[in-house]
């Protein structure tokens, strides 16, 4: 078994620590979100931490984990005896990215419930870590449906396991924890707010701190076993503390005016929900108990709400997480009642230092990451204007105009692709349409079918009982369509033509919708843009749909229409990705006004251009940009040539009354 890098040799990141610590204090917050970028120290502290956790007593021979002085009365190993039971340690179980829901929840014999009636079910993940922590690293990458079922067992302490009329419950009580970087996307809202806590991590700028990161890391892989030895002095008495704070914390008193702080902190940040004033409750008592204080102070408060609140004030995908400081300090200020005087010995942080166990003060650190220096917003020089001839300069960026709920644009046909909410797919969930034989382990039984294909047989098979006699080569495999997730590729004209203020601020707040409608179908997205005489990827296929927002506030335009060269860059991407994903199917969104300049036969050249993508058979829309009086209908023109859609701004907005706009067309060959 692999010796993990011990909690208390962590460098730095006093946030996280101190965060995971309080969890181990008091389970009740609701676990920890660990945001950050890569090669920061996220996994190694979380899997540091069960080493410090207080053994747990469980019923012996239980393989759910009951707890012997109040067993569940509704275990599959029960009924139990209460009693003193045996010690164990706390587990941490880890939740791979790509896990199956059975590996997940469990799984039933479904030849044994068939043919004898009984159930036997083999536990899951989920049954592992009761009472321990469930990891999930890159949890942003979780597919959907292990989603929803990490928030039925979350919201419900149980997990239940259905089976074509066998059902089985368990408890499942855990500490979630997770992990991600925030490059390859974000948490849907529901998920991200089973997070009792998040924290914002990244590397030191530090040399000095920088080079005993270097330096720990180097003497524990040189020995690991060794160097978890030195560091044992350490762990001994964190572990010890948080025995302490758990033993202290029903002691501790949240008064009135720590709780009227805390309602008018949520308050004033319009948090949704009233699942952050629970969590920054329970943090603020766990802050008390692990400071060795029977009273929660105003300081409790604050850094409660610093850990609380800042993933659940995002009113859209595109904000970024954190709070206002000056605001919380004003708002428990203004609500503030006369706190006893602190002495010396009731510190919130006796260790102190930045490696010592606790502390940090909820500041977000600087990030080098996606939304750096490329997140601001550019000053706009003014409004209106008409479009720029296709010669002049570049022009300054224009913020995007407020988005809106644009109607379903959805790739034809059935794919096989990863799971997601765009197109239709055969999928492992959702609607059942049919039935197979299995290829390899039998994962969703359709139970009429397999009863269709054993009964002619029971006679020959000599069924005297009440069971049916089945085999292997009558179990029929479910077919079922769900939806999937696309590849969303934006190409968006940013030439001198879409230059108008008001016209480019509105063609950035359409693709702004669109981004916004990826992000809550699950696509990938990427996105080209193309003016004077190129094109450029701005931005590669990735999960991340905030940082093609990010891209796309700061774009420039100006210069000529390279509408061919749009094209094929967009091509090329499309050709590499597939040799990537091949399973995912792409739909291209080509944002444009359909005027093609520069270079000889502009127009003809990107005519030829967008054939390619018709003889390839790929989806693909384009939004037509033209406004005024006069149309000259090129984008209408240059859809046909894609054997896609086309639709003008007005007709994206799910409430135009332009009419439904119907799933990408494309014309048979």
């Amino acid at each position: 078994m692999t010796t993990p890098f011990p909690f208390t040799a962590v460098v730095g990141q006093d946030d996280l620590r101190l965060a995971l610590l309080l969890n181990a204090v008091s389970p009740a917050v609701g676990g920890v979100l660990v945001r950050g970028e890569k090669g920061t120290a996220k996994s190694t502290a979380v899997r540091a931490l069960s080493a410090l956790l207080p053994e747990v007593a469980v019923v012996p021979g239980c393989r759910f984990s009951c707890d012997p002085a109040a067993p569940d009365p509704a275990c599959p190993d029960g009924p139990h005896e209460t009693g003193p039971g045996a010690q164990r340690p706390a587990r941490m179980v880890e939740l791979p990215v790509g896990a199956s829901e059975d590996r997940l929840v469990g799984a039933l014999d479904i030849e044994r419930a068939l043919a004898e009636g009984v159930k036997a079910f083999e536990p899951g993940l989920l049954a592992d870590a009761h009472r321990g922590i469930l990891y999930v690293d890159e949890v942003n990458l979780l597919h959907d449906h292990l989603v929803d079922l990490l928030l039925d067992a979350a919201a419900m302490g149980a997990s239940y396991v259905e089976r074509e009329g066998v059902s089985v419950r368990h408890a499942a009580r855990f500490l979630l924890v997770g992990t991600m970087n925030p490059e390859e996307g974000e948490l849907r809202p529901q998920l991200l707010d089973r997070f009792g806590l998040t924290v914002e991590v990244a590397a030191s700028r530090e040399p000095d701190q920088r080079v005993e990161v270097v330096r720990r890391r180097l003497a524990y892989d040189d020995d690991p076993a060794g160097f978890t030895v030195r560091w044992a002095d350490e762990e001994s008495a964190v572990r010890q503390r948080i025995v302490a704070a758990r033993e202290l914390l029903p002691s501790v008193r949240l008064g009135d005016g720590a709780l009227r702080q805390i309602a008018a902190t949520c308050a004033a940040f319009e948090v949704d929900g009233m699942r952050a004033d629970i969590v920054m409750a329970r943090t603020a008592t766990a802050l008390a108990a692990w400071a060795g204080r029977t009273d929660v102070l105003a300081e409790d408060v604050r850094q409660a709400a610093l850990l609380a609140l800042p993933h659940r004030r995002r009113r859209n995908p595109f904000d970024a997480p954190g709070l206002d400081e000056n605001k919380l300090d004003e708002t428990l200020e203004e609500f503030a009642e006369q706190e006893p005087e602190q002495g010396p010995e009731d510190d919130p942080d006796p260790d102190g230092g930045p490696d010592g166990p606790g502390g940090g003060g909820g500041q977000q650190p600087d990030s080098d990451g996606p939304q750096g220096d490329d997140t601001g917003a550019q000053p706009e020089a003014g409004e209106g204007g008409e479009p720029q001839p296709s010669g002049s300069g570049e022009q300054q960026p224009v913020r995007a105009s407020e988005p809106f709920r644009t109607k379903v644009l959805s790739v034809p046909g059935i794919g096989e692709g990863a799971a997601g909410r765009r197109s239709r797919a055969r999928t492992e969930h959702g609607r059942t349409t049919g039935a197979k034989r299995p290829q390899g382990a039998l994962t969703k039984l359709h139970l009429a079918a397999t009863i269709q294909a054993a009964a002619p047989h029971q006679l020959a098979r000599g069924r005297s009982g009440r069971g049916l006699v089945v085999r292997r080569d009558d179990l029929r495999q479910a077919t079922r369509e769900g939806r999937e997730g696309n590849l969303v590729l934006f190409v968006v004209d940013a030439s001198g033509s879409m230059a108008a203020r008001q016209r480019m601020s509105a063609v950035k707040g359409a693709v702004l919708s669109l981004l916004l409608d990826a992000y809550q179908r699950r696509d990938k997205v990427g996105l080209v843009t193309f003016r004077g005489s190129a094109a450029d990827v701005a931005l590669p296929p990735t999960s991340s749909v905030d940082a093609a927002a990010v891209r796309l506030e700061s774009l420039p335009t100006g210069g000529r229409t390279p509408l061919a060269a749009g094209l094929l860059k967009a091509h090329d991407v499309l050709r590499v990705e597939r040799l990537r994903d091949p399973a995912r199917r792409a739909l291209v969104v080509l944002v444009t006004d359909g005027r093609a300049t520069g270079g000889p036969e502009p127009v003809a050249l990107a005519g030829r251009a967008a054939r390619l993508f018709a003889a390839d058979g790929v989806a693909s829309v384009v939004v037509d940009c033209e406004t005024g009086p006069v149309r000259l209908g090129l984008a209408g023109q240059l859809a046909g040539e894609l054997e896609g859609t086309a639709v003008t701004l007005d007709e994206l907005r799910a409430d135009s009354i332009a009419g439904l706009v119907k799933d990408v067309q494309r014309r048979a060959a």
